[in-house]
């Protein structure tokens, strides 16, 4: 758990010892009030003493109370500052690590499992640097100075003291011995049933479908119950402890009293009053030390759970992305938009096969170059290598004529505009959303975003809506349908005006009339710009200058479609599966 600590700043270290100073100072108030009660104790039994001495120690107490009650209001505070910008900064640490993360390292930790250490990890490792602050510093100098003071009243009170607080440690340690290996695994089943709810959410439209409502509530039970198991096994074990603890401080009480009842009573007439008001203040001191040491237990008890947590997060902050940018900026401007395949292959991380296989093409600037096959036949893996989303196993991928492991990412991006197969949208506006895709390369405008819709095709409905551009677009754009989902996700691309489109599978919710209007569009408004899509469909792409047609990883034809018609039997199959060779030949 200390690892995790490097990450605070020099001031965060100056307020953690501004904390410390301040409990320093409460611990200290509260040590000098059993002594001043004493005073008081022994002012009240004896004859004639001065009643404004009485009043003098009284104020002396009352002082002492509001100190210690301003000291710890002022060291929680600052300790709770200090966590909660520690806190805010570990949060920060692991998104921008994760926004880092391919798709190996997502798959890595899981979504579930990322959500998690961002949030209930956090939290756990926050509570215990607060505890850390206060409970590290107050209760080692509180339970020492009580003790001390303990041990000079008479040898019994300090071995009756002594025996209680050995039984405390005993039984704090066989509760603890008890409960680590439970507190270790309550990271990883918060994760499981994040897992197990996240995934019924975002599928219930299709857990309704199939009336699996039944399946998925039993999935759900069965990682309930685990953590609830595995908690109430923990909260009972430390349930336990407090009313032990409080039976040990009661009888540690009883045998202060009957322990001062033997000794007073055997005691000459001038030592009664002194005996008597140690046993008084005594009581007050054997109850700082238990107060102590339950201080330090709580602590404790969290360092098993805040450990795990901060393994967990350093393993996120510490993970090295797999695909790290070089340091070219451009390329070959006589090649700008060129994109060459060159004898590339590639298999997912684990896999026995390639996903892909001696894949050869160019596609030239202002070219439009489609790929179609069956499912499963690498499509979609193999655009997703342009934008390096998955680096090449072998072979290289060369952009103006520069491979792209060779630019920086912010540059290689900058060239792409990248419409994925599912449309993800973000919760905003419709602008946010379509100016999200700026290119840092140049200025944009409104106008941009106006143009980049009525391009993509969605001007119809932006502008029925009630805000216009400025309409609000709901998480993922649930409050949208598919096809305008996808429309706006093409408009997105279109607004960061780059020099290269990739459309995966990008027209599959779009009727074939806007198909038709939005590729027409795409083909003025994008004079030059070098068009990679895939598609399903052969009416999406029969219109493009070159046709890739993939068959389990590997290509089987490249042409247009007349000529695959011809030469390929692949592509005549798919062909043949959507129209009928009348149609076909027009």
């Amino acid at each position: 758990m200390k690892s995790i600590y490097r990450y605070l700043r020099p001031k965060e270290w100056a307020l953690a010892g501004v904390v410390i100073a301040f409990v320093i100072i409460q611990t200290w108030f509260a040590l000098e009030l059993p002594e001043r009660m004493f005073i008081i104790t022994k002012l009240v039994q004896t004859p004639d003493s001065p009643i404004n001495e009485v009043w003098k120690e009284g104020m002396y107490m009352i002082v002492c109370a509001i100190g210690s009650f301003l000291a710890t209001v002022a060291a929680r505070y600052a300790a709770s500052r200090v966590a909660a910008v520690f806190s805010q900064r570990l949060r920060s640490m692991q998104f921008s690590k994760v926004s880092l993360f391919s798709m190996n390292e997502i798959n890595k930790f899981s979504i579930a499992s990322l959500i998690t250490r961002s949030t209930n990890d956090v939290t756990q490792v926050q509570v215990a640097f607060t505890a850390a602050l206060q409970a590290v510093t107050m209760a080692p100098i509180l339970a020492a100075g009580a003790f001390l003071k303990i041990w000079g009243m008479g040898f019994e009170w300090t071995l009756a003291t002594s025996i209680s607080l050995v039984c405390i440690v005993a039984l704090f340690i066989l509760t603890l011995v008890l409960v680590m290996p439970k507190f270790k695994m309550m990271q990883s089943l918060t994760d499981n049933i994040n897992r197990v709810a996240r995934e019924g959410i975002t599928g219930l439209s299709v857990i309704r479908a199939y009336n699996a409502e039944d399946y998925q509530k039993i999935k759900f039970e069965r990682a309930n119950e685990e953590l609830t198991g595995t908690t109430l096994y923990t909260t009972r074990a430390m349930a336990a402890l407090m009313p032990a603890i409080a039976l040990i401080m009661n009888g540690l009480l009883i045998a202060i009293y009957w322990i001062g009842a033997i000794v007073i009573s055997s005691a000459g007439s001038d030592e009664v009053l002194t005996l008597f008001s140690n046993m008084v203040v005594l009581s007050s001191y054997a109850a700082q030390i238990v107060m102590a040491i339950m201080t330090a237990m709580s602590f404790f008890i969290m360092i098993p759970r805040a450990q795990v947590a901060a393994k967990r997060i350093n393993d996120v902050i510490n993970t090295e992305p797999s695909i790290k940018g070089g340091t070219v900026i451009s390329g070959n401007p006589n090649l700008k938009g060129t994109v060459e395949f060159r004898n590339v292959c590639f298999r997912y991380p684990g896999a026995t096969d390639y996903a892909l296989r001696d894949v050869n093409f160019t596609a030239k600037q202002g070219e439009t170059i489609a790929f179609i096959g069956s499912t499963g036949s690498g499509k979609s893996t193999l655009i997703n290598l342009v934008p390096r989303l998955c680096d090449v196993t072998e072979g290289q991928i060369l952009i103006d004529g520069v491979d792209v492991r060779e630019y920086s990412l912010e540059a290689l991006y900058d060239k792409i505009g990248y419409v994925p197969q599912r449309s993800v949208l973000f919760s905003g506006t419709v602008t946010s959303n379509v100016a999200f895709g700026g290119n840092s390369s140049h200025e944009s405008t409104d106008n941009d975003v106006k143009n980049a819709v009525r391009t993509a095709q969605g001007q119809d409905f932006v502008e029925k809506m009630d805000g216009r551009y400025e309409s609000e677009i709901s998480r993922s754009g649930i409050n949208l349908s598919g096809g305008q989902k996808q429309r706006l996700s093409i408009a997105r691309a279109v607004y960061k005006r780059p020099e290269i489109y990739i459309f995966d599978d990008s027209f599959s919710a779009i009727d074939y009339k806007t198909d038709r209007a939005l590729r027409t569009a795409l083909k003025k408004e994008a004079r030059g710009v070098t068009s990679m899509i895939v598609a399903q469909r052969i009416g999406t792409i029969m219109d493009a200058d070159r046709i890739v047609v993939l068959d389990k990883g590997r290509i089987v034809g490249i042409g247009n479609h007349r000529g695959l018609l011809r030469t390929c039997s692949v592509y005549k199959e798919i062909a043949m599966s959507q129209f009928n060779e009348g149609e076909l030949e027009t």
